[in-house]
């Protein structure tokens, strides 16, 4: 198999608590088999960085990085700062974890498979393929029910046929990435959307996984009715682009990712 060079980004905010205990969950295979692991911490005031900083000499890695952001990016800012990192070195593939620990590292290496067999552009660790499985793993039932109502939404107006549209565990081909217009894109929370509908409308393959679900004592900052309406407000731009209506920088083909 031709060998393809996997790099892994840790986004973080507050996470000095959470993050080591990530670190420490990535399974010993994906450690070895990973090229570099990224940690971008968004300017957080609890020195994220640093903590990960006494990690990496306590444990010898010489294969993280850490990098603090100049100043708060936003949510969507700072994985398209990981984004553009990974594509000027040169990976293949870059897998996206959260230093809160919501997402379970253990499940890496169902995440990255598909990018290897290259049967895909990306993978969705989604917490909805399961039946039950969300609210079991802790899932609150009002997130519950808007992430059912915002996935059915977008799907239909996309031509989609996710199970979850909201997951924050995601892997994908660098090649690809460098193919949208990423700088275009939002620095908010509904960038993960935006980024969908991005790889939908360019006929990349996608393919979700199961994941677990996992809600314990991190803060979410997230407003969700001003997401709701981010939501809808980007979903009917696809639209209104698409029916030639209004055209939308980040809806555009042919346009580089280089920032």
């Amino acid at each position: 198999m031709n060998k393809k060079r996997i790099a892994l980004l840790i986004v973080a905010y507050n996470a000095a608590s959470t993050i080591t205990k990530v670190l420490d969950r990535i399974p010993a295979d994906t450690k070895e088999m990973v090229e570099e692991i990224f940690v971008f911490d968004n300017h957080s005031p609890d020195n994220t960085n640093l903590v990960v900083e006494e990690w990496k000499r306590e444990n010898g890695f010489e294969k993280l990085s850490i990098f603090r952001n100049h100043a708060n990016l936003g949510y969507g800012g700072n994985q398209k700062r990981g984004y553009d990192y990974a594509i000027k070195r040169g990976y293949d593939i870059v897998v996206m974890l959260h230093g809160d620990g919501q997402y379970a590292p253990e499940a890496l290496p169902e995440i990255i498979s598909p990018l290897l067999e290259d049967r895909v552009e990306a993978v969705f660790g989604s917490r909805m393929l399961v039946k039950g499985a969300a609210r079991k793993g802790g899932m609150p039932l009002y997130k519950f029910i808007g992430n059912k109502i915002l996935t059915f939404f977008e799907n239909v107006m996309t031509g989609g046929h996710l199970s979850e549209w909201h997951s924050g565990y995601r892997a994908y081909s660098v090649k690809a990435l460098s193919q949208i217009p990423l700088k275009e894109d939002t620095d908010d929370y509904h960038f993960d959307s935006e980024i969908i509908i991005q790889f939908l409308d360019h006929g990349f393959r996608i393919v979700e996984v199961p994941v677990p679900t996992y809600y314990g004592d991190e803060i979410c900052y997230v407003n969700g009715m001003k997401y709701a309406a981010l939501i809808f407000k980007t979903v009917c731009q696809y639209r209104l682009h698409k029916l030639g209506i209004k055209k939308y920088a980040k809806f555009e083909k042919n346009v580089s990712a280089a920032f």
